[in-house]
């Protein structure tokens, strides 16, 4: 169970390096957009702060997931992040739901697996 953790860990910061380094060393040209996803895109760009946030957050819990540090506090930092990844490949972009549907997943997962932290934050005083 020790390994599956790890391997689910270190996938999970891998995806989220890349995407944040590819954001902001602007490795790749964008892709032309269409449609809806061209709609959100421009919405989402016109909050100009919102993007590089979401990627600085995306490069924090992805160092935290590869390196085992400060993994429950990663999982809660970046649920709404991956719930936001899976329902925007879910409603507009179904080609890259299998890759969301395993942030979310491992992310629960994680978040399973390291209940124990949570603990105090769930006390009933």
């Amino acid at each position: 169970m020790a390994k599956v953790v790890i391997i689910i860990r270190i996938l999970m910061g891998l995806l989220f390096l890349m995407a944040s380094t590819v954001y902001f060393l602007d490795l790749f040209p964008k892709p032309e957009l269409t449609g809806s996803v061209k709609l959100f895109n421009e919405g989402i760009e016109a909050a100009v702060y919102l993007i590089p946030v979401v990627k600085t957050f995306e490069l924090l819990c992805g160092i935290a997931f590869v390196t085992g540090r400060f993994v429950p506090l990663a999982t809660v930092v970046i649920f709404p992040i991956i719930i936001n990844i899976f329902l925007f490949h879910f409603f507009l972009s179904p080609e890259g739901l299998p890759i969301a549907i395993f942030l979310l997943i491992g992310n629960l997962f994680l978040a399973y697996t390291y209940r124990r932290h949570y603990e105090l934050l769930m006390a009933v005083k």
